[in-house]
């Protein structure tokens, strides 16, 4: 038998980590910061597991610099971090506050005295409450604060910061945020929802012309989805249409307008009901269309549906939170099905061959057009053991897995540059509150005491080597 050897990845791949300025930072009244629609949502009762808040999150705003040199330790070339649009733009409008545009000065300065390659997110959630109490993305003068903001941020950052990333996410923000409402704003509007997912796809556009104007060529723009991969529960013709519909609201609704220039028909139809896309004018679809430097792809786990039975539908297991208001509009009628295997803590399966199906997929729909992972990972119940160590076995299973799907996607002529772990370290997550852990990362919330997990040495040495080890080499 031969001896297992390791599989090497192309030179100068990227091994990073992600994070989110709300879930990570704090300081929420520091340096001129005001409100985020997460702020108030994570205030309001009933929202958040325990009532929970990123008030104080994990405390990244004073102890970036030990979080930076822990990168470094453990051998990380890249990081993945968002801004806080209400630390730089507290109102949604007018000029930068400078001493919120410092922290991150500040914080790429240590990246890159470090060797790590900073990748910038403009928008992870937090919009200024004042541009929600304004009617938020659902309301088409949002799409312009953002561009203004972009520039803003690009004219500041853009001498230092070579890798963007606009908007992340937007299926979360328009349909959880705006359907569901299980997100911030917390908002079960449908027809609101797809208002919401024109404008954020608008805002981006409009952001990639300003990034432009504000930066070197040298640049690269991208934006990230998470895009769902959306499997029919059968062959049935009813079933395959249910898997359209739930495939053109997860991704057609963004990939179509970013990539193609156009709204899957299949969508229109669907949604006519619901809207009649009235607020999608003449030049928008070109602006969306503005072409990017690279794709972002978050990928968790894949969805599997199939239409109801006698047209009612049964209980949803989408992994998006319990809401009586469906996050995928005019799609009532389609069953979402637990896919069988192993689960996260999240309740998600762990299917690695999907995240091979995603790259193929954009491979195909975007042919040459550079793909990074700009999410993947897995929460699991961590605690330290009597030494005070932290062994999470089943994390560095799954980051194995799914590396090596990654790998396989390459080898298949996927044009795949990056991967970052969510996340750094374990944080606020979101509606759950600080009760899902993330991270590589283990911080002990009582004194935000840092510890690497076992995965995390164990990525980094992926990290420094750029190889993945041989399976049985993984614990």
């Amino acid at each position: 038998m031969p001896e297992p050897t390791t599989v090497a990845f192309p030179p100068g791949f990227l091994f990073g980590a992600a994070t989110s300025a709300y879930q990570i930072e704090g300081a929420v009244r520091e340096d001129g910061r005001t409100p985020s629609i997460w702020d108030t949502f994570s205030h309001t009762p009933d929202r958040t597991a325990g009532g929970e808040t990123g008030d104080i999150a994990v405390d990244h705003y004073h102890r970036y610099r030990d979080d930076v040199a822990l990168m470094a330790e453990l051998g990380l070339n890249a990081y993945r971090f968002s801004v806080s649009w209400p630390r730089v733009q507290p109102t949604g409008r007018g000029p930068a506050v400078q001493r919120g545009l410092d922290f991150y000065r500040r914080l790429v300065d240590e990246l890159l005295a470090r060797g790590i390659a900073p990748a910038l997110t403009l928008y992870h959630w937090d919009l200024p409450q004042e541009l929600e109490d304004a009617g938020g993305w659902p309301e088409r003068d949002t799409a312009f604060r953002f561009a203004e903001y972009a520039q803003l941020v690009g004219e500041a950052l853009g001498d230092r910061v070579e890798q963007w990333i606009t908007v992340n996410e937007p299926w979360c923000s328009a349909f959880l945020g705006y359907a569901s409402g299980v997100h911030a704003p917390g908002r079960t509007d449908p027809a609101a929802s797809l208002r919401a997912a024109h404008h954020l796809n608008l805002g981006h556009g409009l952001a990639v012309s300003a990034l432009r104007a504000a930066m070197p060529a040298r640049n690269r723009i991208a934006i990230s989805l998470n895009s769902s991969v959306v499997r029919p529960l059968s062959q049935d013709p009813a079933d395959l249409a249910a898997a359209r519909r739930i495939d053109d609201l997860a991704n057609g609704v963004f990939h179509g307008p970013l990539l193609h220039g156009e709204y899957p028909s299949s969508l229109l139809e669907a949604t006519r009901s619901l809207t009649d896309w009235s607020y999608v004018l003449d030049g928008d679809l070109r602006t969306i269309n503005a072409p990017l430097d690279a794709l972002g792809l978050n990928y968790y786990t894949p969805a599997l549906v199939s239409a109801a039975s006698d047209g009612v539908a049964g209980p949803r297991a989408d992994g998006h939170g319990s809401s009586d208001h469906s996050p995928w509009p005019g799609a009532d009628d389609v069953v979402f099905h637990q896919t069988p295997g192993d689960r996260t803590e999240m309740g998600w399966t762990i299917d690695p061959t999907g995240l091979y199906d995603l790259l193929m997929r954009y491979t195909r729909e975007a042919p040459g057009l550079p793909l990074h992972i700009t999410e993947n990972g897995a929460a699991y119940d961590d605690k330290p053991d009597p030494d005070g160590r932290v062994h999470d076995p089943e994390r560095i299973a799954y980051l194995h897995a799914h590396l090596s799907e990654v790998r396989h996607a390459i080898a298949d002529g996927a044009e795949v540059r990056g991967y970052y772990l969510w996340s750094l370290m374990d944080n606020f997550e979101w509606a759950y509150g600080y009760g899902k852990r993330f991270g590589a990362v283990y911080v002990d919330y009582a004194t935000l005491e840092r510890t690497p997990k076992s995965s995390a040495r164990w990525y980094g040495e992926v990290a420094r080597t750029g190889a993945l080890p041989p399976v049985d080499a993984r614990v």
